[in-house]
Parts: C-alpha cells; sequence; structure tokens
C-alpha cells in the first residue's frame, strides 16, 4: 500500500509539473546584422558583441540566442545585398548595426539611407522587429555631412516603426582603454560597455519579439 501512495504522488507531482512546462518560453532567435563592430574585429571569438550580449541576456533569465551576422568592412549596400540569406525564416527579430563603414568611406548620406531603407522594408514585410543601432560621423567629415548621416537612423526608426538605440559606441567611442590600438573598434572591456548599455532596449526588443505573429 506504501509503495502505491508514493507513486501516486510521484504521479501527481509529474502532472502538476507539466503545466509549468508548458507556459516556458521559447528561445528567441536573435541576428545581429553589422560590421566589424559586430563581428567582433580582432577579439576572440567569445568576446564578440553578439556573444557577450546572449550572455548578459540569458543571465537575466531570457530565453535566447543571438547570431552574430557582422561582417568586417562592410556597408549598409553590402548589408542589403546579403539580407535574404542573412536573415532566415526561423529568425524571430534583428539588431541592425550598419553605417560606420559608409561614413569611413564618406559614402553620400543618401546612398546609405536607400539601402537601411529597403532593409528595414523588407524585414517589417516579413514582420519581423527590427533595433536600429545608430551611428555617428567621423568630425573630420563635416558639420554638414554630419548632420545628414546622423539622421538616417532615428528617421528610418521612425519611419518603420523599428527600435533605436541612437548609438552603438555611446560611452566607448574615443575612450582611453575601452578600444583596440587603431582607436577604432572596440576592445573586450569596450564590448561590455556596449552590451550592459543596449540590454534595456534590446529587452524591449524581446517584448516585440513575443508578440510576433508565427505564420
Amino acid at each position: 500500500m506504501r509503495h502505491f501512495v508514493t507513486a501516486l504522488v510521484v504521479a501527481l507531482a509529474l502532472v502538476a509539473a507539466r503545466p509549468a512546462e508548458a507556459q516556458a518560453p521559447r528561445e528567441i532567435r536573435i541576428v545581429a546584422l553589422g560590421d566589424s563592430l559586430t563581428a567582433g574585429y580582432q577579439l576572440p571569438p567569445g568576446d564578440a558583441f553578439p556573444v557577450k550580449l546572449q550572455a548578459a541576456l540569458r543571465a537575466r533569465g531570457h530565453a535566447v540566442s543571438v547570431e552574430n551576422a557582422g561582417v568586417s568592412g562592410d556597408t549598409s549596400t553590402g548589408g542589403l545585398e546579403r539580407l535574404d540569406w542573412a536573415i532566415g525564416d526561423d529568425v524571430d527579430a534583428v539588431i541592425l548595426e550598419l553605417g560606420a563603414n559608409d561614413a569611413l568611406r564618406g559614402i553620400d548620406p543618401a546612398v546609405t539611407r536607400r539601402a537601411l531603407d529597403e532593409i528595414l522594408t523588407r524585414l517589417k514585410a516579413r514582420n519581423i522587429p527590427v533595433l536600429v543601432a545608430g551611428m555617428l560621423a567621423p568630425p573630420n567629415l563635416g558639420h554638414a555631412y554630419g548632420e545628414a548621416f546622423g539622421r538616417i537612423f532615428p528617421e528610418l526608426a521612425g519611419k518603420h516603426g523599428a527600435l533605436l538605440y541612437p548609438f552603438f559606441l555611446d560611452g566607448v567611442a574615443a575612450t582611453a582603454g575601452l578600444n583596440l590600438a587603431d582607436g577604432m573598434h572596440p576592445n573586450a572591456r569596450g564590448v561590455d560597455v556596449i552590451v550592459e548599455r543596449i540590454v534595456p532596449k534590446v529587452e524591449e526588443l524581446l517584448v516585440s519579439a513575443r508578440a510576433r505573429p508565427r505564420g
């Protein structure tokens, strides 16, 4: 009789546990589409932005994976050209970090705007929420260029209803000890700062991704 009661208690406990398991959130898949700042230029793989962001989000209790789709040297036009194969059908959300190389090469801001606009248009058509990571132009390109370039990110985010993180390198750009010797790419400590500052916006992206209808 005792064995029967024990077995019954165990069975009831397993049944009670099943609803909680069924309610466990599915893992959200984010793709970080970007350039060397996303790819982790000259950093060990474990120090790249997507890896550290994933670790930070999981430490905060989020079921999420963050894929590194960063290509060093990529421009906004380059990102557009690889968009369809970089963002598969199983992607729930995108962090769009492109534009730094456009500015470094002095590419006409209108060209950058068209490429990013098309990327956002295509992702919106697929009902994929996006966090736009903004960028600033180097001051040596002049005030007019900087103004035209800087407006791209907030204006396109507003147009497409995307989330906006105004400046990807906030707290890191031109800060001693947070960049590699080239002064442009964050070191491991710099990536930590970026992740710490952007996490709240990425958590907003996760909310949008979970609310996204599944086809």
